[in-house]
């Protein structure tokens, strides 16, 4: 089912009414810092060792 323009428009003026006008752009703002943050630790991180396999278990074997 897709929205139509109606739907949105009820959607949008919920949102404004729950959260008011001032703290949209806040909010807005804080999810750009996020993934701004986000992707330069992804870029930061190094890449990490492969790990050790352990050996193998003698569960299984005959005597």
């Amino acid at each position: 089912m897709r929205g139509g323009i109606w739907e949105i428009l009820l959607i949008v003026l919920l949102i404004l009414i729950l959260f008011g006008s001032a703290k949209i752009p806040a909010m807005a703002r804080n999810i750009a810092n996020g993934i701004k943050t986000f992707k330069t630790e992804i870029k930061e991180e190094k890449p990490t060792k492969k790990r050790a396999v352990a050996p193998k278990s003698a569960k299984g074997k005959k005597k």
